[in-house]
């Protein structure tokens, strides 16, 4: 059991241990979080990086900032996109607690880890890198803003699910829609 700090992808956070961290990941699980999120997502892939014997690795995407380049060493340099925006750093403070306080007694190997950019791409990449075995990401509260959002953009499982190969556990949050209700208005 560890709650690794590292953070690669964020401007002048800790620089990730390069291909030492990424072996001791390979063939993980990633639990792609967001603050606030029901601990039910970490719960699964908990669950099934138990059942994989395989060790846990928590994702958050920091979607204020994007790519700027990437060393050859795997060290992602990133920029804000809009410097009017607060850094997301306090939202991975937020994600590491809620890791925590669900898999701290978990006996599993797990770490988190701060991405930056497209979600979709971001994780995807991150699985590459590491050959995770498994992706696990929540759905979002349905409402029309995020509706509208999800119209333009995609889900983030829809997504990964299109742009590589690896199975992805869609983690429902909260109650199901029911059959008679529309999904486009809450």
């Amino acid at each position: 059991m560890s709650a690794d700090a590292s953070t690669p992808g964020a401007e002048g956070a800790p620089q990730a241990e390069g291909a030492a961290a990424n072996a001791r990941r390979n063939g993980a699980v990633i639990a792609g979080v967001i603050p606030g999120q029901s601990p039910r997502v970490l719960k699964k892939a908990a669950h099934f990086a138990k059942l994989m014997n395989a060790p846990l690795v928590v994702v958050h995407v920091d979607v204020t900032r994007f790519v700027t380049y990437e060393d050859p060493d795997g060290y992602v340099h990133s920029a804000p996109i809009d410097l009017t925006i607060d850094p997301a750093a306090g939202d991975l403070d937020v994600v590491r607690s809620s890791a925590t306080a669900v898999l701290e007694n978990s006996g599993l190997e797990w770490s988190v880890e701060q991405l930056v950019g497209d979600p979709a791409l971001a994780i995807k990449h991150f699985a590459d890198r590491i050959d995770a075995r498994l992706i696990v990401v929540g759905t979002r509260k349905r409402g029309l803003g995020e509706s509208i959002r999800e119209f333009f953009t995609g889900a983030v499982a829809a997504r990964l699910a299109h742009r590589q190969h690896r199975s992805i556990l869609v983690v429902p949050l909260g109650e199901p829609v029911p059959d008679d209700q529309e999904i486009w208005t809450e």
